[in-house]
């Protein structure tokens, strides 16, 4: 990989996350060349849609397919919003979230928990110092909010990517409520009751589509919880590059929890040879915590999202090796 960077693109992406000492410029010059042509394209189509229909809490096939190709990024707050259901809700409570921050004194343990985190929260982003009283007032409110989650260590990430987005404090805090309660409920409690049943519906998938994936990971000892309970607890957010995450949750907003597993598996598929390749734990260790995430097929936020939605997944089969998982925990 060539990580000097190129005369088109800084080291610095345009959220703010500086790139890594192995990025590879080259790929992803080659990558954008095309890739602007299509966010271009995409822009304009969003302008003629977003003037025929300012609604949009009907997600009916077109809009569907418009989202999948990509939210553009100045729209992404506003459609999130509304394709969510998030706007729809704060409607019905309007004072909430500042209600919420009235509420001093905070929880202490909460509270210190949260401000612990806060450093360790992008440090690679050039702009987020100045955001991290805000993610608190974020977090701090949400916790407040629903007790039986309070604050977990991830939510973070989620909200601070949210935030990133919006630059909306309020925002921010709707769309992540209705990640933790409508998307992933019971991920973020203390018992993370349904990311250890959503595992393992995982591990399930993987032993479907690609068993000898499967039996390699298996005979290699890596635990699936190791591998992808940060996919599934932040939904990506600090794990893929940050255009990618984005375009996985803009299909989130819109079809729910379903996309969590198509991008998991994604990975899996899409690294296939990668992970056979490997002849240890400690090789495929790394694979997972390095190589796979910053590569160029993850990079390729398009090809990614394409190669989510070539793969066989409907929602029935999730529900029924849901119900396999909870009648067989492991």
């Amino acid at each position: 990989m060539d990580a000097t960077p190129s005369s088109k693109f800084s080291d610095v992406d345009e959220y703010g996350f500086k790139r890594g000492d192995h990025f590879d410029y080259n790929n992803y010059s080659k990558f954008m060349d095309g890739y602007l042509k299509t966010l271009t394209r995409r822009r304009m189509k969003w302008e003629a849609i977003l003037q025929q229909n300012t609604d949009l809490t009907q997600v009916d096939a077109k809009l569907k397919r418009y989202i999948r190709k990509g939210i553009p990024g100045p729209y992404r707050p506003d459609v999130w919003m509304k394709i969510s259901g998030a706007a729809a809700a704060q409607r019905r409570s309007p004072d909430l979230f500042r209600n919420l921050l009235r509420n001093e004194p905070f929880d202490k343990e909460i509270s210190d928990s949260i401000s612990i985190d806060l450093p360790r929260t992008f440090p690679d982003n050039i702009h987020f110092d100045t955001k991290k009283q805000r993610l608190y007032n974020i977090l701090i409110a949400y916790a407040h909010h629903n007790r039986d989650v309070g604050y977990c260590q991830g939510l973070n990430y989620i909200a601070g990517l949210l935030l990133i987005v919006t630059d909306d404090e309020e925002k921010s805090f709707w769309l992540l409520k209705h990640i933790v309660e409508n998307i992933v409920p019971q991920y973020h409690s203390h018992n993370m009751a349904n990311l250890l049943r959503d595992l393992a519906v995982f591990r399930d998938l993987v032993i479907r589509r690609i068993p000898a994936v499967n039996r390699h990971v298996d005979n290699l000892g890596l635990p699936y919880p190791v591998i992808a309970s940060k996919w599934f607890i932040c939904i990506f957010a600090e794990v893929l590059p940050v255009e990618t995450v984005l375009r996985i949750w803009d299909c989130v907003f819109a079809e729910g929890y379903k996309i969590v597993f198509r991008a998991a598996l994604a990975m899996f598929v899409t690294h296939k040879n990668a992970i056979l390749g490997c002849d240890d734990i400690a090789a495929l260790a790394n694979l997972f915590r390095d190589t796979m995430i910053q590569d160029n097929i993850v990079t390729d936020c398009h090809g990614f999202v394409e190669a989510m939605f070539s793969l066989r997944l409907k929602r029935s089969e999730l529900e029924s090796l849901r119900k396999v998982a909870v009648l067989n925990p492991a």
